[in-house]
């Protein structure tokens, strides 16, 4: 399957520039309705606000923004710019703004606009969703820091470590490199550590940022 990137939890930020204030929040959603839900209980929660701009897209190529009343293309397409260059989907974004009584610009309000919504997404993180081979990785203390470096190598991600008598990693390994990857470590280790499959999943899993 194609895999996809969602935020892997809720993010807010804050960020002030020449008084005015802008929150900004990112939320991970599965629907249009989840998005303007969540839209709106920004608005209600922030009514005292002079702008509540947002954006969402969806996996499903729906995409929306609002400018709430800044100038035309000042708040919702360069928040939404954000997550388009992050090939993040599955989100909302809501900026608020507390206007600090001095004019941004056009140029000002988009750079303040493109860093609340990025600074959220980051406080967020980023999960990668996708087909996953969960593997149990059996081997000697004397192996375990390299066949735990190279999981990494083949796109998989370590999970977990049992330590007893010998180290058994557990880990996920993209679907289409796990089979490339036992051969690896079969190779690596001389035919003295096996890969053992222990099933499939489809999961998000966070990104190291």
């Amino acid at each position: 399957m194609t895999e996809y990137y969602i935020p892997t939890g809720p993010g807010d930020a804050e960020y002030v520039e020449k008084r005015s204030r802008f929150l900004g929040k990112v939320r991970h959603v599965e629907s249009e309705e989840e998005a303007r839900a969540f839209i709106d209980a920004m608005k209600k929660q922030y009514h005292d606000a002079r702008h509540n701009c947002w954006c969402y897209v969806l996996r499903d190529g729906v995409m929306r923004y609002s400018d709430d009343g800044e100038p035309q293309g000042t708040a919702g397409q360069p928040m939404l710019n954000v997550f388009l260059k992050e090939e993040v989907t599955d989100v909302v974004c809501v900026v608020t703004r507390y206007f600090g009584g001095i004019l941004l610009g056009a140029g000002g309000l988009c750079r303040a606009y493109t860093k609340s919504a990025k600074d959220a997404l980051d406080a967020a993180g980023i999960s990668v969703v996708r087909r996953w081979v969960e593997v149990s990785i059996p081997c000697g203390y004397s192996l375990f820091a390299r066949l735990s470096q190279e999981v990494p190598v083949w796109k998989g991600i370590v999970t977990d470590t049992e330590y007893g008598a010998d180290v058994t990693i557990s880990a996920l390994l993209p679907e289409e490199n796990a089979e490339a990857f036992a051969r690896r470590v079969l190779d690596m280790t001389a035919g003295t550590v096996q890969v053992q499959t222990i099933g499939e999943a489809l999961k998000a899993v966070a990104m190291n940022n």
